[in-house]
């Protein structure tokens, strides 16, 4: 029901993944209950036939990019829209049964993105183990607590969870590598307005036209609101035909934003609203909002008003 704040989540399991870590630090979540979806689809249609009231699944990686599966699922089947992001960063650490040197470790249990993302520092510190590709982080984390293999790359969570020694940790080759993950309900009104917010879309073109997508960007240009994420992905119709994913800063209540959104109601084949929700940033980070261009500030906008409204009275001055 609108306004009623979920109890019921789902998140992309298995258990003791980030995923997993990234929901708890949701108040409401770490209260509620937690239920693991082998899939993302999976966990969307929880959310579309009621049995949770949100899902937690990621988004973006700042590594690997965009999670396209995650897409397509917001793209298709019965709308569902983002309420808050997370963001959380990736340390990932090598976990055994017991403390063991790393020249004992002959094969290490690891997600293959996971041990692509370690590649450097497993060819450093373990140059002799063979990497065994896993379903999950959490899966390599249990293989490992049931003596499957030695040793495993996997979130803290899951070696905690699973009682490991952690042997090593942040052995990603990227320190600062963050995740992104999406809550997502059944539609509803939005949260208010926070002043730094976000609004996502999801734009179907007409690829009969010259220009088309030159034409949606622009509606959101000329009213000064910044696009800060722009992502395409096939249709599945055929070759070609591809929706575009956008982010911008604003809110849907927000005037400015609105009217960029019925420009684009009046130019795309479709349009689906995939949420507004307050921007979320890494601890220590400042916002940094995008820089309007020449005549697009709020104040351009508020003196182009007042002249109209002068000349309508018959004021030339």
């Amino acid at each position: 029901m609108p306004g009623v704040p979920p109890t019921r989540f789902v998140y992309l399991g298995p258990e003791g993944t980030f995923a997993e870590a990234a929901l708890r630090t949701i108040p409401a979540a770490e209260h509620g209950t937690r239920t693991p979806a082998r899939s993302v689809p999976e966990a969307f249609d929880a959310v579309r036939s009621g049995d949770a009231d949100a899902a937690l699944v990621p988004i973006e990686n700042s590594v690997g990019g965009q999670v396209g599966v995650t897409l397509d699922e917001l793209a298709e089947g019965s709308p569902l829209v983002i309420t808050r992001e997370v963001l959380l960063p990736v340390n990932f650490v090598l976990a055994a049964r017991s403390a063991v040197d790393f020249k004992e470790i002959v094969a290490v249990a690891a997600h293959p993105q996971a041990s692509a993302q370690c590649r450097g520092w497993l060819a450093a510190n373990v140059p002799n183990a063979v990497v065994i590709d896993v379903l999950s982080n959490g899966a390599a984390a249990a293989a490992v607590a049931e003596g499957t293999h030695p040793a495993a790359i996997c979130a803290p969570i899951g070696a905690r969870k699973h009682r490991l020694a952690v042997l090593a940790e942040r052995i990603g080759d990227h320190s600062d590598a963050v995740t992104r993950f999406a809550l997502v309900s059944r539609p509803g009104p939005p949260s208010a307005p926070t002043g730094d917010d976000l609004t996502s879309l999801a734009v179907y073109i007409a690829h009969d036209r010259v220009g088309a997508l030159l034409a949606v960007l622009t509606e959101l240009a000329v009213r000064g609101v910044n696009l800060t994420r722009i992502e395409s992905r096939p249709t599945g119709e055929r070759l070609g035909r591809y929706v575009f994913f956008l982010e911008c800063e604003g809110h849907v209540a927000d005037v400015r934003l609105g009217e960029a959104l019925r420009g684009l109601r009046r130019i795309c084949a479709d349009v689906r609203f995939l949420g507004s929700y307050p921007r979320v940033l890494m601890d220590g980070e400042l916002p940094q909002p995008g820089r309007s261009p020449a005549g697009t500030a709020t104040a351009d906008f508020a003196d182009a008003d007042a002249w109209l409204a002068r000349l309508r009275l018959g004021e030339l001055g």
